[in-house]
């Protein structure tokens, strides 16, 4: 047992950090080219770092595979080899599982509206997903300046607007140290 006495991590989450890597090795991140693998692990530190499970652990880093590798097929995967719950939390941070993709405004808004009635699992992923995000989002920004802008289909106005009504429902649904973060971070987006 660590100090706050959770159990440590076992054999599982080695599993699903490797079944990560298989899933994700060939994608990287949109602006700065970093493997993706390294957004997964941030996730999965932050939901640590905040008293997380090791179910929710494993979801976080697995909380973009539906969506970005092989949707109703990879949900079915990963549920035998982790479980109903790791699923669970999943699909509570899946935008979409069945192409054709739906529209930006929609994607969003029915994300927004689907967490502020999450269980606090898929908040968690949800926020440390978010989160990191929004780090690597002004890292790229002080970095490249207003041409990353260039990069997402809605523009810089949207995007904000995204973040800006994500961080209202997280402090809505209770706030925290990666809510205040999140706030601090989106203030200097909006500089």
């Amino acid at each position: 047992m660590n100090q706050q006495n959770q159990p440590l991590l076992t054999e599982k989450f080695t599993e699903a950090l490797v079944y990560a890597t298989r899933l994700h090795g060939d994608q990287v991140r949109k602006i700065s080219g970093v493997p993706y693998v390294s957004h997964l692990l941030s996730v999965a530190a932050l939901v640590l770092e905040a008293g997380g499970t090791e179910e929710e652990a494993i979801a976080a880093l697995l909380h973009d595979s539906i969506e970005d590798q092989g949707g109703k097929s990879t949900r079915e995967e990963i549920r035998q080899l982790f479980g109903e719950t790791v699923v669970t939390i999943i699909d509570g941070c899946t935008e979409w599982d069945t192409p054709p993709k739906p529209p930006w405004q929609e994607r969003k808004q029915r994300y927004l509206d689907h967490l502020r009635c999450a269980s606090p699992s898929v908040r968690l992923v949800s926020l440390a997903d978010k989160l990191h995000n929004a780090r690597s989002l002004l890292a790229d920004w002080q970095q490249r300046g207003d041409i990353i802008w260039h990069h997402f289909s809605c523009g810089k106005e949207k995007t904000l607007w995204f973040y800006q009504s994500l961080l209202e429902v997280y402090q809505q649904t209770g706030s925290d140290v990666m809510t205040q973060e999140l706030e601090r971070v989106i203030k200097e987006l909006f500089e």
